[in-house]
C-alpha cells in the first residue's frame, strides 16, 4: 500500500495552507487557509460574501479541484490551530466533503464562528473536538493523534496520522516554548516516541528556515520581560498609550493585561478581530482579563470607547488591531486622524508584532509609523518574539522524529529550499528523501517501516 501527499496550498507562499494524505482508499485533509497578502489585510479578514471560485482564481484560497482526481473517500478534515491562513477558507471548501471537522477546543470554536458567518454556502459538516494528547479512530486502519505543542495561539497541536504504512506527522505551525503562561510545554517525550515507532513522512513548516540570525526562537518569557520594561514608564505617564499586537495571540494579550493591571489604567481591547479572539478566549477560561477591561468590536462601540479615551487619555490603555498598517484596521485609522482618538505629542505606541514580510506591509507600516511620529508620538517597534520554530529548533525536531521523508511547507521557494538545505545537513538528500513540492503536486511514498 502506498501513501500519497497531495499539496493544494502553502507550497508557494506563507499561507493558503491545505494538504491531503491518501492511504489506500482513505483520505485525510489538513487545513483550509487563506492567503492573507492577496487580501492586503490580516486578522480583520471577512470573505463571507465572496464565492469560492472567485477566491481560488484570485489565489486567496487553495485550489482543491485536484481532489476530483483523487480516488478515495475523505474521512476527516483536520485543523491543528486557529489562524486564518489555516482555517480561513473552511466555509468555502469544507461543504464539498462528506466528512467531519476535527480540531482542538479553541480552534473548533473559531471554526464554528467562521462557518456561522458564511453566506454563500450551507455548511453542515459535524465538528469533533479532540484535545491535545488524545487520539481519534478515523477508520479501522487510520488513527489521528494530537500532540501538545506551542505557537502564538492557544490549543495549537502537531498532528500524527498512524497508518499501516507508518506515521505521517503534520507540523504547521509550532515553536518549542517551555515558558508560556497559557499553554504547557510541547510534549517532547511523545515526539521522541513517535520517532522510535517509525515516522514515514514529516510535513513541516519552513517559515523561518531561511533566517540564520536567530537560530532558536525565543520564548514568550522573553517577550514578557521586554514588554514589562517598555510599558513600565509609559503606564505611569499622563499621555495616551496604545499597544497593538496579533488579536489571536492570547498569550501576548494576557501578558499585556497582567502588566497593565498593576497600573491605574483601564484596558480597552478594540477591533473586530480583537473582539472575536479575545471574547471567545475569555468565555472559555483561557484569557483572564481584569474587571476593568472592556472589549469592543463594532464600529459604533469602538468609536464610543475612543471618545472616552480621548477625553481622559491617562486613564486608558488601548489594545488595537492594525499592527501591519492595514489601511482599514484601527491603528492606521487612528494614525490618519479618522477616529475619535487623535495622536498627540507624548503619546506612547507599542507595536508588539513584526512586519510580516511583503512589500505592501513594509510600506503600510512605515507610513503608519511616520504619521504617528509626526504629531509627536513615541514608537516602540517590534516588541515581539516569533511564534515559529527557528533553524536549530527544526534540527532538534528532525532528530526527535527521524522521519524517512521530509516535505517542507508553509513557505515560498526560498523558505522551502532553505529547509531542504537544513535537512541535507542532517543527512537527507534533495529528491531522495527530502522533497520540495509546489501547489498542485503530489508525492508518493512506499511504506512498510
Amino acid at each position: 500500500m502506498s501513501v500519497e501527499i497531495i499539496d493544494m496550498g502553502g507550497y508557494e507562499e506563507v499561507g493558503k495552507n491545505m494538504s491531503a494524505v491518501q492511504v489506500g482508499g482513505e483520505v485525510i485533509i489538513f487545513d483550509m487557509g487563506i492567503h492573507l497578502d492577496r487580501l492586503h489585510i490580516h486578522e480583520d479578514t471577512d470573505i463571507s460574501r465572496m464565492h469560492s471560485l472567485d477566491l481560488i482564481e484570485r489565489g486567496i484560497i487553495p485550489d482543491d479541484t485536484l481532489m476530483k482526481q483523487v480516488d478515495g473517500k475523505v474521512q476527516a478534515i483536520v485543523f491543528t490551530h486557529g489562524h486564518l491562513d489555516h482555517i480561513g477558507a473552511v466555509a468555502k471548501l469544507v461543504h464539498r466533503y462528506d466528512a467531519p471537522i476535527i480540531a482542538t477546543p479553541y480552534t473548533a470554536a473559531l471554526l464554528e464562528r467562521t462557518i456561522k458567518k458564511e453566506i454563500k454556502f450551507n455548511v453542515t459538516n459535524p465538528i469533533i473536538v479532540l484535545n491535545p494528547g488524545e487520539k481519534c479512530q478515523l477508520s479501522p486502519d487510520i488513527t489521528l493523534e494530537f500532540i501538545n505543542s506551542t505557537h502564538s495561539i492557544p490549543h495549537a497541536v502537531i498532528a500524527a496520522l498512524h497508518t499501516p504504512e507508518g506515521i505521517i506527522v503534520y507540523a504547521l505551525d509550532f515553536k518549542f516554548d517551555n515558558h508560556q503562561k497559557i499553554s504547557p510545554a510541547p510534549d517532547y517525550n511523545r515526539l521522541i516516541e513517535l520517532g522510535r515507532k517509525g515516522v514515514l513522512a514529516l510535513i513541516v513548516e519552513s517559515t523561518r528556515a531561511a533566517e540564520k540570525d536567530e537560530v532558536k526562537t525565543h520564548s514568550e518569557k522573553v517577550a514578557r520581560i521586554v514588554l514589562e520594561d517598555v510599558m513600565k514608564g509609559p503606564l505611569q505617564e499622563k499621555e495616551g498609550m496604545i499597544v497593538t499586537t496579533f488579536s489571536s495571540h492570547i498569550e501576548r494579550i494576557q501578558t499585556i493585561s497582567d502588566i497593565t493591571k498593576n497600573s491605574d489604567r483601564k484596558m480597552l481591547l478594540l477591533g473586530r478581530s480583537m473582539e472575536l479572539y479575545c471574547s471567545l478566549a475569555e468565555s472559555m477560561g483561557i484569557l483572564n482579563l481584569p474587571k476593568n477591561a472592556s472589549i469592543y468590536g463594532t464600529p459604533k462601540t469602538v468609536n464610543k470607547a475612543l471618545a472616552r479615551a480621548e477625553n481622559k487619555r491617562e486613564d486608558y490603555l488601548l489594545i488595537t488591531t492594525g499592527h501591519q498598517g492595514e489601511p482599514d484596521a484601527l491603528l492606521p485609522r487612528i494614525a490618519n486622524s479618522k477616529t475619535q482618538f487623535n495622536i498627540q505629542r507624548g503619546d506612547n505606541v507599542v507595536i508588539s508584532a513584526p512586519i510580516i514580510p511583503s512589500p505592501i506591509n513594509f510600506a503600510n507600516r512605515n507610513l503608519m509609523e511616520r504619521r504617528m511620529v509626526s504629531p509627536g508620538a513615541r514608537i516602540y517597534s517590534n516588541v515581539h518574539v516569533s511564534g515559529h520554530a527557528g533553524r536549530e529548533d527544526h534540527r532538534d525536531f528532525i532528530r526527535m522524529l527521524n522521519p524517512m521523508h521530509i516535505i517542507p511547507a508553509h513557505g515560498d521557494l526560498n523558505m522551502l529550499a532553505s529547509y531542504a538545505e537544513l535537512a541535507e545537513e542532517e543527512g537527507y538528500k534533495l529528491g531522495n528523501d527530502v522533497h520540495v513540492l509546489r501547489n498542485g503536486q503530489a508525492q508518493v511514498f512506499k511504506g512498510g517501516l
